[in-house]
């Protein structure tokens, strides 16, 4: 079941998750090129395939817990752990910081799988590694679809199923803003 790069790629591409312009991205960087999972995601024969190959690509891990952060990643961290056949959790922003609510929560040495859809800085991921590290779990890996690049904000083992190499860069060193190109804000990060 396992999927190539070109074959992820093919699918973000068939389904319009690739959108060029102007954007801000989710960790405030700016780029020419926003990767829309949710179009993929809408899909759930799509989905269902990506989650097997994302655990696929994880086999050798041993995992009793899949977490993933609200909103991006609620879809595929499911999709994820049903292919592993475990519990499946979310973290959600409560007046700006990330918290396990709902009643869910990660129980000493529980070891636990990090998903989230696309990936930049990782800055809401080392949010939830951390909420499970608080928490007495282990973080023994982080996954996603899509890997934008760049250095990330968390030290966990990373295995995304795709890396795309997409420029991103801060607001005040932005050609697109310079150029006045009005800008689109298509994450989640800004939801509460």
């Amino acid at each position: 079941m396992s999927m190539s790069e070109s074959t992820v790629l093919g699918a973000l591409t068939d389904a319009g998750a690739i959108l060029r312009g102007h954007f801000q991205l989710t960790s405030g960087r700016h780029s020419d090129t926003y990767v829309q999972c949710a179009r993929v995601l809408e899909d759930p024969a799509l989905t269902t395939e990506l989650g097997k190959a994302m655990a696929e690509s994880i086999a050798d891990l041993e995992v009793d817990l899949v977490a993933a952060p609200a909103v991006g990643g609620i879809i595929i961290g499911f999709a994820v752990a049903q292919a592993l056949s475990v519990k499946f959790i979310f973290s959600e922003r409560q007046q700006g910081k990330m918290t396990f609510r709902r009643g869910f929560c990660v129980a000493p040495g529980q070891r636990v799988l990090v998903v989230e859809d696309v990936v930049t800085t990782g800055g809401s991921v080392a949010e939830v590694v951390d909420l499970v590290r608080e928490a007495g779990g282990v973080v023994v890996a982080v996954t996603s679809i899509i890997d934008r690049g760049g250095d990330k904000a968390f030290d966990a083992e990373y295995m995304p199923l795709l890396k795309l190499e997409v420029e991103s860069m801060e607001p005040e060193h932005c050609p697109l803003c310079a150029s006045g190109i009005p800008i689109d804000s298509p994450g989640s990060r800004r939801l509460s």
